[in-house]
């Protein structure tokens, strides 16, 4: 019986970049994009929030999957990832296994910094429960490590677990 640590460093699915959007100005919805580039220190080039080289929150992801789950939970067809502001939507994978992990995603190594947890805008974005439905569903952090594009359908895949050091988590 594999422990838990061989399990968690163990992810033999390989997911597909599914959408990609940016935000250029504060309040203005999210542009879907074809390919992105990201790079080391600022996130997805032309998005709004330019994280800066320390930040936890270069680029943010959520599980395509997910989607459909929230537009259940509010009683209606799969959310648009648009509404969202996470930059990319991946399937295929579980984005929860990448949270403290170094992965590939197209041509760029992101390194999975924590949770990506809603907040109170998403009852505007969603309408009323829109906080309550994303809560576990928000997605994850990530930092970029190697430049680079990422473009809709690109591969997305583990690389090492457990990327961060102690006093970086």
């Amino acid at each position: 019986m594999p422990l838990l640590q061989e399990l968690l460093a163990s992810l033999p699915q390989r997911g597909r970049v599914h959408w990609i959007g940016i935000r250029e100005t504060r309040d203005t919805p999210m542009r879907p994009l074809d390919v992105a580039q990201v790079e080391i220190g600022r996130g997805v080039v032309g998005d709004r929030f330019q994280g800066g080289v320390e930040s936890k929150r270069q680029v943010t992801l959520i599980q395509a999957e997910h989607l459909r789950v929230l537009g259940d939970l509010l009683g209606r067809d799969a959310v648009d990832p648009a509404l969202l502001r996470r930059n990319i939507a991946v399937s295929g994978i579980n984005l929860l296994a990448l949270q403290r992990a170094r992965f590939g995603i197209g041509e760029a190594i992101l390194e999975g910094t924590g949770g990506c947890h809603p907040c109170s805008r998403m009852e505007r974005a969603l309408g009323p429960g829109g906080f309550n439905a994303m809560r576990g569903h928000g997605g994850i952090t990530a930092r970029v490590v190697v430049a680079g594009a990422v473009r809709v359908g690109d591969a997305v895949f583990l690389i090492a677990a457990g990327g961060l050091a102690e006093h970086e988590r």
